[in-house]
């Protein structure tokens, strides 16, 4: 019996458009549904041999059931711009595959699967419908089944609806499929229903009665309110059956034979993976007979989106995973490393945490498809013995600590710190391809995972399905080993291709190498000593700051308890609305997503203008999570055994090139109130030495003055002058002596607040005056400062043009929403690129200052440590005889990082504490 194979192309578009995450090309092309669409059809081609096929999709304008009834499809929202420029060369990309293309005017796609499948059935044919439309269920007999296409890491997981499926499914055959669906409606084709029955009501109505027909010939003996809708409803289900039977009588152009297999236009699908940068399908093509020899099915050799697929498109037909379990084993790998031109590596732990975490195993792959799990200590009952944990790293330790064994990882500086919890010094680190994805697209997600499927197109095995998640989650040395050794082998294997995948791609660009090179890979191992020297915490000065803290909270309280004339739960929002827009009678300023009035802090600091208990509200609620986050949290955070803080330092989140830290998060801590810079004064210095703190001076603005090339701004930073004093000299039209404390505040607010794209309302707001005086006060800024305006003009055409700005190191910063259609998106897409390239230029400085810095210290043999960077600012740990020499040395290093057209300033402070040295 022959077979037809029919894809609802729609259906897959949509899917895939908002399954797949957003991929583009170089040229910023959105690629994501076209490679999701492609790879779905690849798998059905392999899973579902076929006769004949087609990939149907809807075409453009109405159809008949538009003039049946105009609201057809009306609540849906216009298709996105982004999801439009892939239809065109998606479509030519499935022609070229093979695949019969339809599209035909004023029918929808559904119409022409249900006529070919009748077609095909009256031929005596099978026919597979693949969707994950449940409109198409009602054309399900013995002949026609729908497969619904979905997977997993380890096993095909496809949907398959034959009769006896879609009553499994629906509760109903698929004969009472249209029956069923009138009854329920359906909303994403705004096709109403009879109100308030649901699937269970129309399965129990359709159980009893037999028929939709049945059921209105009952309706007057249905009760209650459900049966009063029935009833009202009456004289529309008509007309819902019109819409809701896909017709399988409409006149198509298409016949049967039409739909036979096609050779491969090998030359166009080149053309379209290069252009769209699909590397796995590329490579897949190469390997492949050519198109004149074989139909679309011999492109399909390997299904994709599974992690086999890394190894056909690399050539490779068999996975050598092994694990090590014997001594050798364990020497054919060691003797396999030691002459590896690069060896990539990973371990599995028990914990996240980098200072605690401890070895459970670790995997090396050396090329593609060949990898090892070595485990050391899975302890389940069951567990195969494993080779003796310290005789086997006393074996591994000489080459991990070999600086001329070249390593490759994703995040080693984790991994650098889990050797160290063991007493190994990982050296010879080439290569992280978390910062080579980082490098080259800063704005999009790093981990493993998703780069496997971003690059390679291929769906890894998750930590979670290996190890479960949430309260189920076991450690990874539960983890049977036959799973573990599946898992951490190919997250080796996986980590070298990505390298040999995204490499390459940051070599082409010379600024991006210098960026990888120069910057992000040396700062891995800065990030890692600072991260273990940690910071001293005064324990009891927290505590007695909780203390205070919560004796003020304790009094804010009952203040807002008197404004407000009743207690309430400070900390409940419903309450919180019930006193401020119910009983006192304060106008809502915005709403909830939920439409209730919000009580958020911007809302909170608008009312605080007007109101005492929102401004009351505010303290409160700033010095609770002052409390929570720092003065009880930061002693219970002290390492037990060094007695230090250590906080953990992300390169691959911001994307300007900033650094964040977290656990605890030091960049947040909050210095424009007494209590925040208090928590500051916790951190210590040790006994006999001091803290030193060093940062750029107003880097932000010299980076705009360098980069916008303004006479103005440069003639004032190369002379020395206070910027801010100068630039209101500038507006104000007077002279430098006479420019008065409240005029030099404005001219601060302006100059800062232009580089970060502030409009007119903004600075209005921030200054407290009318919106025309703030507008005032720019224009005269761009009068004084034409190179800033041209600057800023530029920079968005140059994003908008390219899709992203640059540092002035040549730091790729992405601006995805720039040709946004939503004007709020696109206006913010629009301040983010003005400002990228100052704060990636200031983030890229700070790094190359603590490349050098920390390079003199190990250089002088120093016991001067770096023991945080937060934002502009080093701050090291100096004993009292070294004090002098870092003193002087610290700004000269920090100023001769880079040669800008205006001199950088870096500033020093000394102190007991942290707050001191400011």
């Amino acid at each position: 019996m022959k077979t037809l194979l029919l894809v609802d192309g729609s259906s897959y578009l949509y899917r895939a458009f908002h399954a797949m995450p957003d991929l583009r090309n170089k040229q910023n092309e959105p690629t994501g549904a076209i490679q999701g669409v492609l790879n779905m059809l690849r798998r059905l081609h392999k899973d579902y041999p076929a006769d004949y096929s087609a990939c149907v999709f809807d075409a453009k304008g109405k159809t008949f059931r538009d003039d049946i009834y105009p609201e057809y499809k009306a609540n849906r929202a216009s298709m996105p711009d982004d999801l439009r420029l892939q239809i065109e060369p998606l479509h030519t990309a499935i022609q070229a595959m093979g695949w019969p293309l339809i599209v035909e005017d004023g029918v929808e796609a559904d119409d022409v699967i249900g006529a070919l499948a009748k077609q095909a059935e009256r031929e005596g044919m099978r026919v597979i419908i693949s969707t994950g439309d449940k409109d198409i269920s009602q054309l399900v007999n013995e002949h026609i089944t729908v497969v619904n296409t979905m997977r997993d890491a380890f096993r095909k997981t496809d949907e398959v609806l034959d009769p006896a499926g879609v009553e499994a499914k629906f509760g109903v055959p698929p004969s009472l499929m249209v029956d069923y669906l009138i009854l329920i409606g359906d909303s994403s084709d705004n096709v109403p229903g009879v109100e308030k029955v649901g699937p269970k009501t129309a399965v129990k109505w359709l159980t009893q009665y037999g028929s939709l027909e049945n059921i209105i010939a009952h309706a007057d003996q249905i009760t209650g309110v459900v049966g009063e809708n029935l009833r009202k409803a009456l004289p529309w289900l008509p007309t819902a059956r019109e819409l809701i039977t896909i017709r399988c009588d409409v006149g198509i152009q298409e016949s049967l034979e039409d739909l036979a297999p096609r050779p491969q236009d090998r030359e166009k699908l080149i053309e379209l993976f290069d252009r769209f940068e699909f590397k796995t399908l590329r490579r897949e093509l190469d390997l492949a007979v050519p198109a004149a020899q074989a139909p679309l099915p011999a492109m399909a050799a390997q299904p994709a989106g599974t992690s086999a697929d890394l190894f056909a498109a690399a050539g490779v037909t068999t996975r050598q995973f092994e694990t090590i379990l014997d001594e050798a084993s364990l020497q054919r790998w060691l003797d396999k490393i030691s002459s590896a031109a690069l060896v990539c590596f990973d371990t599995e732990t028990t914990s996240l945490d980098p200072l605690t975490a401890k070895l459970v195993g670790m995997s090396f792959s050396i090329k593609a498809g060949e990898a090892a799990y070595l485990p050391l200590t899975h302890d389940y009952p069951g567990a195969p013995d494993q080779l003796p944990f310290a005789a086997t790293l006393a074996r591994i330790k000489p080459l991990l600590e070999n600086p001329a064994i070249k390593k490759v990882g994703q995040n080693l500086k984790y991994d650098k710190h889990v050797l160290a919890n063991h007493g190994i010094a990982l050296n010879g680190i080439a290569h992280d391809t978390l910062l080579q994805s980082y490098v080259l697209e800063s704005h999009r997600t790093h981990g493993m995972d998703d780069l496997a499927m971003r690059h390679l197109g291929v769906q890894t095995i998750t930590y979670e399905q290996v190890a479960g998640k949430g309260a189920k989650q076991v450690s990874f040395s539960q983890v049977a080993l036959e799973q573990a050794s599946e898992y951490a082998a190919e997250d080796a294997d996986v980590t070298l291709q990505l390298h040999e995948n995204l490499y390459p791609q940051v070599a082409e660009d010379a600024k991006l190498e210098f960026v990888y090179r120069q910057i992000e890979m040396p700062v891995l191992d800065i990030l890692f000593t600072i991260e273990r020297n940690g910071v001293l915490i005064d324990n009891d000065m927290l505590n007695r700051q909780s203390h205070e803290i919560g004796q003020k909270l304790m009094a804010l309280e009952q203040q807002a308890y008197e404004l407000a004339g009743q207690p309430f739960n400070l900390g409940s929002p419903k309450q919180l609305q019930e006193i401020l827009f119910g009983k006192l009678g304060i106008k809502p300023l915005k709403k909830t997503p939920s439409g209730t009035p919000s009580t958020d802090e911007d809302v909170l600091q608008e009312l605080a203008l007007d109101y005492p208990l929102p401004k009351v509200l505010l303290e409160y609620r700033g010095l609770a999570k002052l409390k929570s986050t720092y003065t009880d949290k930061l002693p219970r955070m002290i390492n037990p055994t060094t007695g230090r803080v250590h906080t953990s330092y992300s390169q691959a989140v911001a994307v300007t090139g900033r650094l964040s830290s977290s656990d605890p998060n030091l960049q947040n801590i909050p210095v424009r109130t007494a209590e925040g810079r208090r928590i500051r004064e916790a951190f210590v210095a040790p006994a006999g030495g001091h803290i030193v703190s060093a940062d750029y001076s107003q880097i932000e603005l010299r980076i705009m003055a360098h980069l916008s090339q303004d006479d103005g701004l440069l003639t004032a930073f190369a002379a020395g002058e206070d910027i801010h004093r100068a630039t209101a000299a500038e507006i104000f039209g007077v002279e430098r002596d006479a420019v008065s404390s409240e005029q030099r505040r404005y001219a601060k607010v302006i100059n800062f607040g232009l580089i970060y794209g502030m409009s007119a309302f903004g600075l209005a707001q921030n200054l407290g005056i009318e919106r025309q005086a703030a507008q005032n006060y720019i224009e005269r800024y761009f009068t004084r400062y034409p190179g800033v305006r041209d600057y800023m003009q530029n920079t968005r055409e140059r994003a908008k043009a390219q899709g992203y700005v640059e540092t002035f190191f040549g730091r790729r910063l992405w601006v995805p929403e720039i040709n946004s259609p939503n004007g709020m998106r696109r206006a913010g897409a629009e301040r983010a690129a003005i400002n990228a390239p100052m704060q990636g230029t200031a983030a890229d400085l700070i790094k190359l200052a603590m490349i050098a810095v920390q390079g003199w210290l190990e250089s002088e043999k120093l016991a001067t440590k770096l023991i945080m960077q937060v934002h502009d600012e080093l701050v090291l740990e100096v004993p009292d005889n070294e004090l002098a020499l870092v003193k002087e040395k610290l700004p000269q290093l920090m100023q001769d990082v880079a040669k800008l057209d205006v001199p950088l300033l870096a500033e020093v402070g000394v102190g007991s504490n942290w707050e001191a040295a400011h």
